[in-house]
């Protein structure tokens, strides 16, 4: 990594976890589409996102985390099946489990369900690791629009709408992708819901 890319990728994580610690919003680079982000935990933020977004029906949103060991402090219960994939899969994978907990209860489906995707991509998973909670990750657009593919396809409403625009990886041209999402429930039945 080249040093004016370290200056920026390290301020920006110094100050998006500043922002998230005071219950902002932020917008981010993942391992798949620019995301709104907030302190899943802080439910004031969450409800923030949804407002942003014009998002009524509190569809549930997905949490992106750095490290396989922390899903326990999310999850009530973590299929063996569930490791298996999160440990075997090569790209950007959300698993939805049954049985959330110390997380705001508006991220939640209807069933106590929560997604959560191990992010393996640079800025996301040190911005995880520093802030030592997990961060919302929904795609930066209002609801009922396209997502976008890359930073430049991104609205002013959103980008004025939240606390902190993360400059890494803002003029990448690579358009990107939703993960894969699977629901395994306690028995370890898979659902695929998108490949």
């Amino acid at each position: 990594m080249a040093s004016d890319e370290t200056e920026i990728i390290n301020g920006d994580l110094s100050k998006a976890s500043d922002v998230l610690q005071q219950g902002g919003l932020i917008l981010y680079p993942t391992d798949t589409v620019w995301g709104i982000g907030c302190d899943a935990t802080n439910e004031k933020a969450v409800q923030r996102v949804y407002a942003l977004k014009r998002r009524t029906d509190h569809k549930a949103m997905l949490v992106l985390t750095d490290n396989p060991a922390k899903l326990n402090t999310y999850v009530t219960h973590v299929p063996n099946i569930a490791w298996d994939l999160i440990y075997a899969t090569h790209k950007p994978l959300t698993v939805i489990y049954s049985h959330a907990k110390n997380l705001a209860p508006d991220l939640l489906g209807d069933d106590g369900s929560v997604g959560i995707r191990i992010t393996r991509e640079t800025f996301s998973q040190r911005l995880c690791e520093r802030f030592r909670k997990p961060v919302v990750s929904t795609s930066a657009n209002i609801s009922g629009q396209p997502a976008p593919a890359s930073f430049a396809e991104i609205t002013d409403e959103i980008i004025q709408g939240v606390d902190y625009v993360v400059r890494y990886r803002q003029k990448e041209t690579i358009h990107t992708k939703p993960s894969g999402i699977v629901r395994v429930d306690d028995g370890g039945l898979i659902q695929i819901i998108r490949e």
